[in-house]
């Protein structure tokens, strides 16, 4: 079979709704037992895409609940949470890049049939994401404001916003410890476990987020601060739920009491493979300081037009990562099995999946960017640039698509390497520099940097297509 016959999916998928559609959606949501390196491979995908991508919906909701809430408070609000949450997508490439190997390693040992080893991987961590997160949360939490003002911040948004970004960034390990814990469910092949996870936070953070920030009934009126402590809260209980689960087991996986301890076998290995992981989402995520960095020169109604669109954009990405995240459990759980053909086309037919949801989405925010922004601001200053970058950003989204399931891949196979060294190319060489060059050199001011954004991940995708079809990520090993 050649790769272009992989990127094709099945008749039935094509040619109407296959049988049984409906209790296998049912099935996905509840919990799927099935065995995903056996059967239908369109099955399989489906079983762990739906979880996957309702868990990343949750996990990005947390982001627009806050800007909705938020955005009634004005514009330098809004751009605190703008240049806060680029400072805490540092922690997010830490929190993405343990995750994934987490993800890798318990997929790899679950595909051996090897259930303890899995565990104790898991288990290993957890260790890794508490030592972290001390490292990352202590230090965060002092200097906040200086961070700000680092960021470029004005005096007006240092002292709007220190507080948000003492609790955001101070308490950024619950954010670490929350994406772990799913990396080991979502590697043991438990999708519908995480989901009902981030359900319980959202849950918490959807009542919470409008009575801390206005100060509903006995809840203290604290502004921007309050979208952080109902953000906190909600994490924060969603992971002690996690730890229970864990716990207490699933049909998939169980850390026992025993099993508890440090094996430094395992954590090194781990640790190996994170590190790479963790300089992979931090140059992607380093980017994005760097752009926010170069549109807050065109002022606050630029920074929170950016801060909108790139909200919407990753509300609208989350459930695409999610797909993403579930050809990634494939490749891990079939090389586990000794199945590289399966793992291969599992990947060409998410990746064909996830371009059809983007595109539509994609032509969707090219008519209709306007209403969507003013669902978040009304600010007349605000509306036009947060529109204008929704629609830019829009023309790259299949190849959004198509760069996430393939980078994803590599990483569910273990080669944390070559991603990193395609997001180091893309996102350093290519797209800081052309973001500096049409803004500030150009003329093209805050939409220079966006045009840059949809080259560098159109460059990405292609990289990533071309790089997987070498096929040296079936002989990884972890």
């Amino acid at each position: 079979m050649s790769v272009q016959d992989y990127q094709q999916p099945d008749a039935e998928a094509v040619a109407g709704v296959p049988p049984g559609l409906w209790s296998s959606i049912r099935e996905a949501i509840r919990g799927s037992h099935q065995d995903f390196t056996t059967g239908s491979l369109n099955r399989a995908i489906l079983l762990l895409a739906i979880p996957m991508v309702l868990e990343m919906v949750l996990e990005s909701l947390f982001a627009v609940v806050d800007v909705f809430w938020v955005g009634r408070l004005g514009a330098d609000a809004v751009a605190t949470v703008g240049l806060t949450e680029s400072l805490l997508s540092l922690v997010f490439a830490v929190g993405l890049g343990l995750s994934l190997s987490t993800t890798a390693m318990v997929a790899r040992r679950v595909g051996e049939k090897d259930p303890e080893g899995a565990a104790v991987a898991g288990a290993q961590a957890i260790f890794l994401g508490l030592g972290v997160s001390a490292i990352v949360g202590i230090p965060s939490w002092i200097y906040a404001s200086d961070l700000l003002r680092l960021m470029g911040a004005s005096p007006a948004i240092v002292a709007t916003g220190s507080g948000y970004a003492r609790i955001a960034l101070g308490g950024s390990g619950v954010v670490l410890l929350l994406f772990l814990n799913n990396a080991i469910f979502r590697g043991a092949g438990d999708a519908a476990v995480a989901m009902r996870l981030l359900w319980v936070s959202n849950i918490i953070n959807l009542i919470l987020d409008p009575c801390f920030i206005f100060g509903i009934g006995p809840f203290p009126k604290l502004g921007v601060t309050g979208a952080a402590v109902a953000t906190f809260t909600g994490r924060s209980i969603g992971v002690l739920y996690q730890f229970y689960r864990l716990l207490r087991g699933t049909e998939r996986i169980r850390i026992l009491t025993s099993q508890i301890r440090l094996d430094f076998q395992v954590l090194f290995r781990l640790v190996r493979v994170s590190l790479t992981g963790i300089l992979q989402f931090a140059i992607a995520h380093t980017s994005w300081i760097g752009l926010v960095r170069i549109i807050s020169v065109f002022g606050s109604a630029a920074l929170a037009g950016y801060t909108i669109a790139i909200r919407i954009l990753i509300f609208i990405l989350m459930p695409s990562w999610g797909l993403s995240n579930a050809a990634a459990t494939l490749v891990g759980q079939n090389l586990g099995a000794r199945q590289p053909e399966r793992a291969e086309i599992s990947v060409w037919r998410t990746g064909f999946y996830n371009m059809i949801f983007m595109g539509v989405i994609g032509v969707f925010f090219l008519i209709y960017a306007t209403p969507v922004v003013r669902l978040f601001t009304q600010d007349p200053e605000v509306v036009p640039l947060a529109a204008s970058c929704l629609r830019i950003l829009s023309y790259g989204n299949i190849g959004y698509a198509y760069g996430m399931v393939m980078l994803q891949a590599f990483n569910g196979a273990g080669d944390t390497v070559t991603p990193t060294v395609v997001n180091f190319f893309g996102f350093w060489l290519l797209e800081i520099p052309l973001a500096y060059f049409l803004a500030l050199r150009v003329g093209w001011q805050a939409k220079g940097a966006y045009v840059s954004i949809v080259v560098a991940e159109c460059a990405i995708a292609l990289a990533g297509i071309l790089l997987f079809r070498r096929g040296k990520w079936k002989g990884q090993r972890i």
